[in-house]
């Protein structure tokens, strides 16, 4: 059935905006009841400002966090984030981000995302696709501000002002014109003491899971183990032939150290192959032309812990061609793009039945639990090796021929179940935080449809962090 608006021309903005998008019949619901409730101008309460990037986009090994849209998870910077030099910070203060900026993804396919900065991330600065609103009005938490924009009511502003044909984009002009409901202290209160307990909830399950790789890398006597890249090196012309490969990044020799270093456990080695299954990509989406499909690519992954944090909805019939991985439960998705090689993920229940891109590998483990199948593909034991066999012009990736050739330790069970248990206490903590996160943004919906005081008793009835 059709939806449609009929505006009149006194009702259009101005000479702005003609087109039929802008107008649609569920933004015109949204405006409204923000309405209906308080608002404010986000222009009368912040400051917008963009960042930028060190030309070449080349980043620090050390220094200033460098935050980037993809960096977003449930509302926070993850870890995964790159550095800029003092230098560089020090010449772009304008963009310099501290805890409690609101940072909206305001460029391409990640407008909508947004994060709000952490307590622990002291000082930052942002990429040029990004806008950072900083709150200056003492009435609005930033909390909730971030927990707003998240909410559909906030989205829906997003998605109406989104403007641009090759590319999306959102400029200053547009993020100062968003409104705030203007809400009472103490339920904006409630909502910020939410955000923090999602704040815990990740720091608790980054804990977690770098305990897991502390414990593996221990093991394997391979804990601050940093093989020297040499700049200049010799390789025999047989081996060069023999295996096919004539470029000097192959024969790098820290490489072939951390080879060593595995051949060299004293409970063992095997092959990868051995151990897992390696699945093709045979799934064909569009032989399925009506049915809806959740699609993940390699930047709907969170590397910092191993998970999936956004998906995209696609029509059988609109599924692209690398669109050919069916996903089951405790398969781990490793991408074979150079550049990308860290996009890790174990397959949880949630995401069963998922499709992803041919760009991963995706390994289903036989005789080695999915848990510790991930650390091992997220440290140098794995990250390492595939690197090296990285092949190609246009695009560098891993051939799926060199999967034979990779080895892994063969970790005794007892010491296997307890890197298990770490990993699987780091992601319950991260689906606690996301559970909270529904919660607030739905206290926030509840109060611009009803009241504050129904937002208040969701919140009661649905925080299960203050019955611990």
């Amino acid at each position: 059935m059709a939806v449609f608006s009929i505006i009149k021309l006194s009702e259009l903005e101005g000479a702005r905006r003609f087109d039929a998008e802008y107008y649609q019949p569920e933004y015109l619901d949204i405006v409204k009841k923000l309405k209906g409730f308080q608002n404010i101008y986000i222009r009368q309460i912040g400051k917008v400002v963009y960042g930028t990037t060190p030309t070449g986009g080349f980043f620090e090994k050390k220094g200033v966090p460098f935050i980037r849209s993809q960096n977003f998870s449930l509302l926070s910077v993850d870890n995964d984030f790159v550095f800029c030099s003092d230098e560089f910070h020090s010449q772009n203060k304008k963009s310099k981000v501290v805890s409690g900026d609101i940072l909206f993804a305001a460029v391409g396919a990640t407008i909508g995302k947004l994060a709000i900065v952490q307590n622990h991330i002291q000082e930052a600065n942002i990429n040029q696709n990004i806008a950072a609103v900083k709150i200056k009005d003492e009435r609005f938490n930033p909390y909730f501000v971030g927990l707003f924009f998240a909410s559909r009511y906030g989205q829906a502003q997003i998605e109406r002002l989104v403007t641009g044909n090759a590319q999306f984009y959102l400029n200053s002009d547009q993020i100062k014109s968003f409104v705030v409901p203007i809400s009472r202290k103490d339920f904006q209160n409630e909502i910020a003491e939410i955000f923090q307990n999602v704040q815990k909830e990740l720091e608790q399950s980054n804990l977690f899971y770098s305990q897991a790789e502390e414990l593996l890398l221990e093991e394997l006597g391979l804990k601050d183990f940093k093989p020297k890249y040499e700049l200049s090196y010799t390789a025999k012309l047989s081996d060069a032939f023999g295996m096919y490969r004539v470029d000097a990044e192959y024969f790098q020799p820290a490489y072939e150290l951390v080879v060593k270093k595995i051949e060299s456990y004293t409970n063992g080695f095997e092959k990868l192959l051995g151990y897992v299954e390696n699945i093709k990509p045979n799934f064909d989406p569009t032989k399925y032309p009506e049915q809806i499909f959740s699609y993940v690519e390699l930047a709907d992954i969170d590397s910092s812990i191993g998970v999936i944090h956004s998906v995209n909805e696609i029509k059988g019939e609109e599924a692209p061609s690398r669109a050919r991985r069916m996903l089951k439960e405790k398969d781990v998705i490793v991408s074979s793009v150079e550049g990308s090689l860290e996009k890790v993920a174990l397959i949880d229940k949630e995401h069963d039945g998922y499709l992803a891109s041919t760009g991963f590998f995706q390994f289903r483990p036989v005789n080695i639990l999915p848990e510790v199948l991930l650390v091992l593909s997220k440290t140098i034991v794995l990250q390492s090796q595939l690197k090296k066999q990285c092949s190609g012009t246009i695009l560098t990736a891993v051939p799926k021929e060199s999967l034979r050739d990779i080895v892994i330790p063969l970790l005794p069970l007892e010491t296997q179940q307890k890197i298990a248990l770490l990993v699987q206490q780091s992601h319950e903590a991260r689906k606690r935080a996301k559970e909270l996160l529904e919660v607030a943004k739905k206290a926030v919906e509840i109060a611009i449809e009803e009241n504050e005081d129904k937002a208040m008793k969701h919140i009661s009835t649905n925080n299960n962090s203050k019955e611990e």
